[in-house]
């Protein structure tokens, strides 16, 4: 791990400004900082964001509100998210282990970089690591990369689970940065690889994510999320699926219907 500076952030404005500057985000820190070892990443300076008023899980006008420093594992107990949302505590439960469900922040999942092991390979070529270097994984071992949205760039699928939960129930999101606020759904975040792998969030430098906003209806209390993985402890999809319809007098109107593990964004 190379050096670094460690800022705490006070409040949001603040918290942008630095970024904008230079500075990245860390909340949680289950990927960065794994990352950051492995000298990967090296960042040199972190601005800390868990003292900003991003947290909580709440029922507004019949919608879920997840605020994107909850931590996964409180998201996955609340008796809202059980009861209105299942779809989403049964990805989160999916998603990781119970020590990293306990520090990993919701926001910070949707923004975790891919685990192909040739991007974690120094040695190995990665556009997403050094643009320009070719992709190893395209010849190498590639059984548990992507089969849809690839590029001759790029074959990585993003690991998220609970994005796939979240595109199947057209969720949305709100960032703030340097340019103001927007909304947009959960689904637009990603970037495609195409030629610039690199590039993998439709976020400008400085955004920060504040919340995820689920709507209330139909597909919220008919959906399941199931998932195919190599071991039946904690480990990252072959495939998943996040199934969410529209039932009414025992007939499907209507589908969403998400897949992850077999594409390179959910």
């Amino acid at each position: 791990m190379l050096p670094f500076t460690l800022e705490k952030a006070t409040d949001t404005s603040g918290a942008i400004a630095a970024a904008a500057a230079g500075g990245r985000y860390i909340a949680g820190g289950t990927t960065l900082v794994d990352l950051m070892r492995e000298e990967v990443e090296h960042p040199e300076r972190l601005i800390d964001i868990n003292a900003l008023p991003l947290g909580g899980i709440r029922m507004e006008g019949g919608d879920l509100v997840i605020g994107a420093l909850s931590r996964m594992s409180d998201v996955a107990a609340d008796e809202n998210v059980r009861r209105l949302h299942p779809l989403i505590a049964e990805s989160l439960l999916e998603g990781a282990s119970p020590q990293l469900r306990n520090m990993a922040s919701m926001g910070g999942n949707l923004l975790q970089r891919v685990r192909c092991p040739y991007f974690r390979m120094l040695d190995a070529a990665c556009n997403k690591r050094d643009p320009g270097s070719g992709c190893a994984a395209i010849d190498g071992l590639n059984a548990g990369h992507a089969i849809l949205g690839t590029s001759d760039h790029c074959v990585a699928t993003h690991p998220s689970d609970v994005a796939v939960a979240l595109v199947a129930l057209d969720a949305t999101m709100s960032v703030r940065g340097p340019g103001g606020a927007r909304s947009f759904p959960v689904e637009e975040l990603f970037l495609l690889p195409g030629d610039t792998p690199q590039l993998e969030y439709r976020l400008v430098p400085g955004e920060l994510i504040g919340e995820i906003r689920v709507p209330a209806g139909p597909y919220a209390r008919n959906a399941r999320y199931l998932k195919v993985r190599d071991r039946a402890s904690y480990e990252f999809a072959l495939v998943s699926a996040a199934a969410a319809l529209d039932i009414a007098d025992g007939v499907i109107r209507s589908a969403r219907i998400a897949c992850g593990g077999v594409g390179t964004l959910p």
